[in-house]
């Protein structure tokens, strides 16, 4: 399997970057700047997915993706454009030594939501997880089919918490569109390696395009 991890810091500083950050509708079309035409859509192998993280002192995009980005135009926008670029690196490495009974250290940007059919009609409507028992459950129904289960904290509890949560708002297609958003982070343990892998790649959940989706995961500290 083919991927590409890519790591950008933003430079907060700067209009261009504010302007991006304010805005799912304009990072997303940022991010999809960064490929040519043929290579902007869902593929066999992967999709283009982005998550912002934000730090104390440093926000920081990171992309998953099947092919190579060019981030030129990002870092005049919004980066250090006469000291500091982008880095990506081959995501193939990971992905091909993932192994039953692996533990990580993750963290997934997420839209929880459920479907529930109208009661006007037989079309389904989605709709958000707004608190965090519910945003957790979301995950732990979602787990397994995506290839991992939560490790054990405290008490048994799963090992996760719920951060960064929040509730966007853009225009499109004449529309508003509103997205409620949460940070997973936590500790899991690969049950599927080939579902991992898809989900790496693939993204969990809706609104991908919109900075969701994106799980990424670290050696588990200590």
């Amino acid at each position: 399997m083919t991927a590409f991890l890519t790591r950008f810091e933003v430079n907060k500083a700067r209009r261009g970057a504010r302007d991006l950050m304010g805005s799912l509708h304009r990072m997303h079309a940022a991010v999809l700047a960064s490929f040519p035409d043929s290579h902007r859509a869902t593929v066999e192998g992967g999709r283009v997915l982005w998550r912002l993280d934000h730090g104390d002192h440093s926000t920081t995009l990171y992309i998953v993706s099947p092919h190579e980005p060019d981030l030129t135009h990002l870092v005049e926008q919004a980066g250090w454009p006469t000291t500091q670029t982008w880095a990506t690196r081959d995501y193939s490495p990971l992905l091909d030594r993932l192994s039953t009974g692996d533990r990580f250290a993750f963290r997934l940007a997420a839209n929880p939501t459920r479907s529930q059919r109208r009661e006007d009609d037989d079309r389904s409507q989605r709709y958000a997880h707004v608190t965090v028992a519910q945003q957790t459950q979301w995950l732990l129904d979602r787990a397994l089919r995506n290839g991992f289960a939560l490790c054990e904290a405290a008490e048994k509890e799963p090992d996760v918490a719920v951060r960064g949560r929040q509730r966007s708002q853009f225009a499109r297609g004449g529309k508003t569109v509103t997205l409620s958003t949460a940070v997973f982070e936590g500790r899991l343990e690969v049950t599927d390696p080939d579902l991992l892998r898809a989900a790496l790649v693939g993204g969990i959940g809706p609104a991908k395009g919109y900075g969701c989706g994106l799980l990424t995961l670290a050696a588990v500290p200590g």
